[in-house]
């Protein structure tokens, strides 16, 4: 992947876990839906390419779930609320768009999409059916 400047007209990024297979796959979706060619995608784990941002990145929290650093890197949505975002930006899910404003959409799919965050190494099958977690360093 290369690196991307923040000169106007420029992509936004998505952040993922690229040790995590559902990550991998949800990227290789977005990929495809992504016609108008409007992202770029960063593997999260490799802090040491992370693109420029007028935002602070926090290179742990990005492990918690996607985020999405938006094309003037000004702003960073996590979670559902960037999964909102991309939903504005990539027609095929312009349909579903405004349904995720309803009253109780945004908590109720922020909630939903924490679980699936931290239960997705279960939820993809690796090597040998399980996938392993990265070691947890002790606080």
């Amino acid at each position: 992947m290369t690196m991307i400047s923040s000169a106007s007209g420029e992509k936004a990024v998505v952040l993922y876990d690229g040790q995590c297979p559902l990550c991998r796959k949800s990227v290789s979706y977005l990929q495809w839906l992504d016609w108008l060619g409007r992202l770029s995608y960063f593997d999260a784990r490799d802090a040491e390419y992370l693109p420029v941002a007028e935002v602070p990145l926090n290179p742990g929290r990005l492990l918690e779930e996607m985020h999405l650093l938006t094309p003037d890197r000004k702003q960073v949505h996590h979670g559902f609320r960037a999964l909102r975002w991309l939903a504005w930006r990539l027609p095929l899910l312009w349909p579903i768009a405004p349904l995720l404003y309803l009253p109780g959409a945004p908590a109720l799919g922020q909630r939903m999409y924490l679980w699936v965050a931290r239960n997705r190494f279960q939820l993809v099958p690796c090597h040998g059916g399980t996938c392993s977690l990265p070691p947890r360093h002790p606080h």
